[in-house]
């Protein structure tokens, strides 16, 4: 929820998960946040920023968090680039 000047006032706003969009509820013991470098594409070196990737215990109980991940990263790279 937003206020008229554009300021997000919810208490708490739920994550979600990156790749199948479900919430994050507490009891989902399983479920991580990682963090992924943001790498400068000349330099190749760490700029310092980071994107964060949320994946539910859902998606790492069916062994798919890997595949999962790679292809969010590869997602995002795509976006950056065009």
């Amino acid at each position: 929820m937003e206020n008229e000047a554009g300021q997000i006032v919810d208490m708490y706003i739920p994550r979600k998960c990156s790749w199948t969009n479900r919430l994050l509820k507490a009891q989902d013991k399983a479920s991580v946040q990682i963090n992924v470098a943001v790498v400068d594409p000349t330099t190749g070196v760490s700029t310092g920023e980071s994107e964060a990737f949320a994946l539910c215990g859902y998606i790492r109980d069916k062994g798919e968090s890997d595949m999962a991940l790679t292809e969010l990263v590869r997602q995002k790279d795509e976006e950056a680039l065009n």
